[in-house]
């Protein structure tokens, strides 16, 4: 029986794709600061920084390359920002303006990962609003100019409590500013192997293609997936999926830092069970998959944890009424000196991807046939549901509907 793979979709499903390996990598930070949460929220947050300190820098500037909008204005700053993880469309409903190369303005009319927080109180609120904000947005900023700096106007906790928008910044580069140095984190991820990757190739077609072919032109505030070919649309999913392993790989090297290797494995391998399960249910529902082995296969082949397959080696297939699932030797199984997800899963903690089967039908389940080989059958009893999956999706990002 055949499966659904990202070659038979068409325009609408390649810019719906996009928007949701946008909105998984967002939930890869969701799924991680429970299991650190137990150290405290001071604890947390320091490794929230590491985390996106590590990774967005890296991304950010591939995303540059990729779309031909390199340089050091405010204009190439908010652009990556509309395309990158830590600002999924919508649930993260950034309102970008650029005054001029060297000021610009943005607030967010809505803020999922501010929902997600406030019920927990005024204390989380000020770590990830105040605490994680400052740091980070300057290693976002000085990826495209170490003498940009982002300013709160205003920023939680909300007083009134029900101040809109939620926040707003302002967005400076001034000259005379000592230049923000290299985060202390990025070393370590820039060395991978994961960002040594060439870009993905737009594809060039002989029958011309609407949409841009990159992003050269004006800032659009009201950027949408839609507006690129399918070209562009492919290559940028593959960028995308791989700023979540940007992000995993700076999550555990976080941990690890505090806690010892065995501890960053732990939390990895909770982190990406429980983003795991979210992705797949979230996929499912967007492309209408059903519970067969078709559409099973079909939620393996398009899950952001085994994309891209320039990093990843992740075959997928349907043999009678079970599912084979392999990892071939790939730039991700030869990383040195950090843990990833892929590693994680050669040495067995592989919980993941029983979280997938489990959201697509809780009969299925997942039996290991082998060093980097499991195979999915069908049981005639239901799994129970995984903890870190019923952990991930306190997020209001689980079940959110994408809307402007």
């Amino acid at each position: 029986m055949a499966f659904t793979t990202i070659d038979q979709f068409d325009h609408e499903q390649l810019a719906l794709l996009v928007k949701e390996h946008l909105m998984a990598g967002h939930l890869i930070d969701r799924a991680g600061m429970p299991v650190v949460t137990v150290h405290g929220v001071d604890v947390m947050a320091a490794i929230a920084i590491d985390e996106w300190m590590g990774a967005s820098p890296v991304y950010t500037r591939r995303t540059q390359r990729l779309l031909g909008f390199e340089g050091s204005t405010v204009e190439a700053c908010f652009k990556a920002l509309q395309l990158e993880i830590g600002a999924p469309l919508e649930f993260m409903d950034f309102r970008l303006e650029v005054v001029d190369d060297n000021n610009g303005l943005f607030h967010l009319d809505h803020c999922g990962a501010l929902m997600d927080v406030e019920p927990m109180g005024d204390e989380f609120v000020h770590a990830m609003c105040v605490d994680i904000e400052d740091p980070t947005f300057d290693a976002t900023a000085w990826a495209t100019n170490p003498k940009m700096r982002f300013r709160p106007i205003h920023r939680p906790p909300r007083i009134p409590a029900d101040r809109h928008p939620h926040c707003a910044w302002r967005v400076v580069i001034d000259d005379d500013l000592e230049p923000t140095p290299e985060p202390p984190p990025l070393a370590r991820i820039a060395a991978t192997r994961a960002a040594g990757l060439p870009l993905p190739e737009i594809e060039s077609s002989d029958e011309e293609q609407e949409g841009m072919s990159d992003y050269t032109k004006p800032f659009d505030p009201n950027l949408q997936p839609r507006d690129f070919t399918d070209s562009v649309l492919r290559a940028l999913d593959e960028e995308i999926c791989l700023q979540g392993h940007f992000l995993s790989m700076a999550f555990m090297a976080a941990v690890e830092k505090r806690f010892g290797t065995e501890a960053a494995v732990d939390a990895g391998a909770q982190q990406v069970t429980g983003v795991a399960g979210v992705a797949a249910a979230r996929i499912k529902r967007a492309f209408g998959l059903g519970r067969d082995v078709s559409a099973l296969a079909t939620v393996y082949h398009l899950h952001p944890a085994f994309r891209p397959r320039s990093y990843i080696d992740w075959n997928v297939a349907v043999d009678g009424d079970a599912v084979i699932l392999e990892i071939g030797d790939c730039p991700a199984r030869q990383e040195e000196g950090i843990e990833n997800w892929i590693s994680l899963l050669i040495d067995g903690h592989d919980r993941a991807l029983s979280a997938i089967a489990y959201e697509v039908d809780p009969c299925w389940r997942v039996r290991a046939d082998g060093i980097g080989r499991w195979v999915v059958e069908r049981h005639e009893e239901p799994a129970e549901e995984l903890t870190e999956v019923i952990l991930t999706k306190f997020s209001t990002g689980a079940a959110f509907g994408f809307e402007r």
